[in-house]
């Protein structure tokens, strides 16, 4: 069996950036390569307003993607019109919760999360932005509020998270090549598709 797991956060800037390089690998994979996403919870819950230095430091980041993947842009509005919390395994649950709708609403919410915070300066930390969302993806907002909420959705990311730190995922964007239980890590790289595909090509071919 051959795999190829992705590891991600909703809110995470660099799976943000990767997101065109990471749909022209998959276009590009052979077909005889699974592909299984993985939910890593960047930030645990947390309702306090995150400490200034923190601040700065992820709008630094931001900065420092732009420059280095062309064609990212970030809407720097939201440190400005939101009270930022460092929390994203909300947003993590999100995309449990419409998954459990239709398995495609794991890519559909994702990119509603990631859209909604760094393009359109929304708080996705904020649960009635994540139900706002629902609603825009064509979900039934109800069940999904119900969804996010439950201990069985909470029980799901962490058994995600578990399953992402066991494979040595620990950073985000992830990718691990499992090759009939032997895994192996795949260095990302956000401009070039061209030189994941032919790490995995080799490590295919043995």
């Amino acid at each position: 069996m051959k795999v190829l797991y992705y590891i991600h956060d909703p809110m995470c800037s660099w799976c943000y950036a990767f997101a065109p390089a990471w749909q022209a690998l998959c276009e590009s994979l052979p077909p005889a390569i699974e592909i299984r996403r993985l939910l890593g919870g960047l930030a645990a819950d947390d309702d306090l307003p995150m400490d200034a230095a923190l601040r700065q430091h992820l709008m630094d980041t931001w900065r420092r993607i732009e420059a280095r993947v062309p064609g990212t842009r970030f809407n720097f509005d939201f440190w400005r019109n939101n009270t930022p919390r460092r929390s994203t395994w909300i947003a993590c649950r999100a995309v449990i919760a419409a998954r459990r709708q239709d398995v495609q609403h794991d890519l559909t919410m994702t990119a509603a999360i990631a859209h909604a915070y760094y393009r359109e300066a929304r708080n996705p930390s904020d649960e009635q932005t994540l139900i706002d969302l629902a609603s825009e993806i064509g979900i039934d907002n109800v069940r999904f509020t119900v969804d996010l909420r439950s201990a069985g959705t909470q029980a799901a990311l962490a058994s995600e998270m578990g399953r992402a730190k066991s494979m040595g995922a620990h950073g985000f964007p992830s990718l691990i090549l499992d090759l009939d239980g032997t895994r192996w890590p795949v260095a990302v790289d956000y401009r070039d598709p061209r030189t994941m595909l032919e790490t995995i090509d080799t490590l295919v071919a043995g």
